[in-house]
């Protein structure tokens, strides 16, 4: 058996003879270094198990983050009453930036690292939900939820994200769809919770935010057990800067920000809407469940048939098909409608997260670096969700109405699908082909 010293003289040697073809990342390895961790499994129990941790971890860090728009309703009228919808939209803009930004440094260290960094992340996240339950005012909320929580959930989430594609090859863009649909389920059921504790209940803010916490904290403690990397972490360089110089790559990078300026808008302010319509705040706060049951489903169906209609295909639908229904956000007017409406948006908006991932993790053949060619781009990409928010409840708030928003959100989120469309041109397999 090879020791580890071995192991990793053999990298550092092999790192001045040979590239892996069709792929431009300054990481150079041998082919034969590669093929000794052998073919991605695309099953089994330990493939499984790890996606069931991912799952876990996406259902407890961006299901919560799925709901900020309950939160955002009961900020408005209670802690944070004095301040405008676009200071309040920074809270949750602020942490969803944070939460892919960091990925920049979340990815990397885990193809480095490996999964020890997911155990220190679980602590502080759930610390940081503790500490959310004790604030009063603005600043506190910014620090807890904002950087705090955005930062824990960085070296969480992209951790999942490698682990996964490097048991999955073929059926990839499945196993991504159906961990990342964790995220749907937790937004389905962390809404109704936090709607029914904070509206029908004497619970209070505080307990309603530690409940939240206790039901969490079993899931992230599975999780940490769970996920276990399939090859060990690579010893060259942190970030990949050659990942650059690959067309298709920052073309997808650049579909993903316009894409993640505009999806958040819904999500965000759905609740806001449907009571500015005449809904009441009780119905109001089921939306946001009603978006991610939908979700739940355009997470997992779509990401079946990009293995089959190809990874990039989907991830341009779901940006054009996104774009559309958020250029129609200001159309429903009927509780009836506006429920309609949540369920189609939830579907296609869905897709990109899932998509995203998969197209990200067809610009390296070494499992090493997937991590950090996800962590790269969303991390970049993030700086979008920082803009798009808050740029949205400045229109609000200026034109008291939703159709500025529905332009600048749309327009936004079509011009990144069409990017993505864009970017088959860089592949051998041109516009038309499955890929």
């Amino acid at each position: 058996m090879t020791t580890t010293t071995e192991a990793q003289a053999t990298d550092v040697s092999d790192m001045n003879e040979k590239t892996i073809p069709g792929d431009n990342s300054s990481f150079t390895a041998d082919d034969n270094d590669i093929a000794a961790y052998g073919p991605a499994p695309d099953g089994g129990l330990r493939a499984w198990l790890n996606a069931a941790g991912g799952f876990c971890i996406f259902f407890s860090c961006l299901g919560f983050t799925s709901c900020f728009g309950v939160l955002q309703e009961y900020y408005s009228t209670h802690q944070l009453s004095d301040r405008s919808m676009d200071e309040i939209a920074w809270i949750g803009s602020l942490a969803s930036f944070i939460q892919f930004a960091g990925g920049a440094i979340g990815g990397p260290m885990f193809d480095r690292l490996g999964a020890w960094m997911l155990r220190p992340a679980t602590i502080v996240y759930v610390f940081g939900l503790m500490m959310l339950s004790l604030c009063t005012s603005y600043y506190q909320f910014m620090l807890a939820q904002g950087v705090l929580m955005g930062a824990a959930v960085a070296f969480l989430q992209f951790p999942a994200f490698a682990v996964v594609s490097q048991y999955f090859d073929k059926r990839r863009g499945a196993a991504l769809g159906l961990m990342v649909s964790g995220s749907s389920v937790g937004g389905v059921i962390f809404p109704i919770v936090l709607a029914k504790m904070l509206n029908a209940s004497s619970i209070g803010f505080g307990w309603s935010i530690r409940i939240v916490a206790f039901i969490i904290l079993p899931f992230m403690v599975f999780a940490c057990f769970a996920i276990r990397p399939r090859v060990p972490p690579r010893d060259t360089t942190y970030f990949i800067g050659a990942a650059w110089k690959e067309p298709k790559y920052v073309m997808l990078v650049a579909a993903l920000f316009f894409m993640m300026m505009g999806m958040w808008t819904p999500i965000f302010y759905i609740p806001v809407y449907a009571v500015s319509r005449g809904m009441g705040t009780a119905l109001a706060a089921y939306l946001l469940a009603i978006i991610n049951a939908s979700s739940t489903f355009g997470r997992i169906i779509p990401g079946i048939l990009a293995d089959k209609l190809g990874r990039l295909n989907m991830f341009a639908f779901g940006g054009i098909s996104t774009g559309i229904m958020v250029f129609c956000i200001n159309e429903p007017t009927t509780n009836v409608a506006i429920i309609v409406y949540t369920v189609f948006f939830g579907f296609v908006s869905g897709t990109i997260i899932s998509s995203a991932s998969a197209a990200f993790s067809l610009c390296t053949k070494d499992p090493r670096n997937i991590g950090t060619y996800m962590g790269m781009g969303m991390g970049l990409s993030a700086f979008a969700v920082l803009l798009g928010p808050p740029i949205n409840g400045a229109l609000i708030d200026k034109y008291g109405g939703f159709s500025e928003v529905s332009i600048f959100s749309g327009v936004v989120s079509l011009v990144g699908g069409l990017i993505a469309l864009a970017s088959k041109f860089a592949t051998p397999e041109g516009i038309l082909g499955k890929v």
